[in-house]
């Protein structure tokens, strides 16, 4: 068994809310639209995204995945990693080269993840392997990569036990984020399934400490998923799937402490999704779906981290994902079931969102990143 603290998680800081340009200007960014699909349809394609027009252009599409519902983009730009969300022992992982001078992706290989239903996959800080969270698997897996950045074989995984309140929801545990704290020293692994999250301490050398890992209690019937931090790592903003709330957490370089719970979710949906500050900091985003479809907005106080509510934007159906770009001047929405990719612009001072009326048309988008 796994230590348990309730309320209290350290050295934990991601930087995983705000988007970060990773290359070259916001005039040649790609956008790139992971969605659910057959193999034998492009369920991940690839556009031009025009910043002072706010649209986008495709360029081109990756078939081979079955149900590429995640990415990760590497440092450089040049490698992405994106999950094959299906349920069974067939769900995989796989590695894609970028051809950032024509737009294009390349599938380089492929291996299981020994989990069902990865839905999250992240690289480790010394880029040498990835971790993906199987949603059905109840556990997560270490797939080790090669210099070339090709996934090997010599996949290891972490099981997990137990329940939530939920039964229909919470009836095993189901991982749904995993996260490195930006200083290397610990793995993080959001359980929606028993409202916890496993925390793994990094040694010295980059390698896991199964051992000295422990669990952190959240509320119960929470269904915690994804979660965001402030530029300055004083404060943590967690989106509950089942609850609808945020839950925003004080952070001293040990401690996580919750000093407020604010409803994303005002209509009982029990479907929240996906959490991002804006580049500034001064706006919290976060995605709610099954009713109200739409985005919750709350500003941020930037002396003691709380938030407060300031509007609501209904979107298209089912708005699972959702990207802003670097320079916080558009927020676009994933909605998967409106088979679209919607454009709002932001307005910089009150947080809101305009729709501009212009959409990505596309089937099943459920993942969205810039590079």
């Amino acid at each position: 068994m796994k230590r348990i603290i309730l309320g209290c998680i350290g050295a934990w800081m991601l930087n995983a809310c705000a988007p970060v340009k990773q290359n070259g200007t916001m005039e040649d960014m790609f956008l790139i639209v992971g969605s659910y699909a057959t193999p034998q349809e492009e369920g991940i394609k690839v556009y031009a995204w025009n910043n002072e027009k706010g649209e986008a252009t495709y360029v081109s599409g990756l078939t081979g995945i079955s149900n590429p519902s995640y990415q990760v983009v590497s440092a450089d730009g040049e490698r992405i990693y994106s999950v094959g969300e299906d349920d069974g022992l067939t769900s995989t992982a796989h590695a894609l080269s970028f051809d950032k001078a024509k737009g294009e992706l390349t599938l380089m290989n492929a291996q299981l993840t020994q989990g069902g239903a990865p839905c999250y996959i992240i690289i480790a800080p010394d880029g040498k392997s990835v971790v993906t969270a199987n949603y059905m698997g109840a556990n997560i897996s270490f797939i080790p990569l090669e210099a070339s950045g090709r996934l090997t074989e010599n996949v290891k995984t972490i099981a997990f036990t137990g329940e939530g309140e939920i039964k229909n929801r919470q009836d095993q545990p189901h991982l749904h984020c995993v996260e490195f704290t930006p200083d290397g020293k610990h793995l993080l692994a959001n359980d929606l399934g028993t409202d916890k999250i496993h925390i793994f301490p990094l040694n010295s050398d980059g390698k896991l400490d199964e051992k000295a890992g422990f669990d952190v209690n959240l509320e119960p019937a929470s269904g915690p998923r994804h979660i965001c931090f402030s530029k300055d790592g004083r404060f943590a903003y967690l989106i509950n799937e089942i609850s609808g709330k945020v839950t925003t957490l004080s952070y001293d370089g040990k401690c996580l402490i919750p000093i407020q719970y604010i409803e994303a979710d005002t209509v009982n949906a029990q479907g929240s999704a996906d959490i991002h500050l804006s580049p500034d900091g001064k706006f919290l985003y976060a995605s709610n779906r099954l009713k109200a479809n739409g985005i919750a907005i709350f500003s941020v106080n930037q002396k003691t981290g709380l938030l407060a509510k300031v509007g609501y934007q209904l979107t298209g159906i089912h708005p699972r994902n959702f990207v802003i770009t670097p320079d916080g001047r558009y927020l676009l929405v994933a909605c998967r079931d409106s088979n679209w990719v919607q454009i709002f612009e932001r307005d910089e001072k009150t947080g809101l969102l305009i729709d501009t009326g212009k959409r990505i048309e596309t089937s099943k988008p459920v993942c969205l990143k810039f590079i």
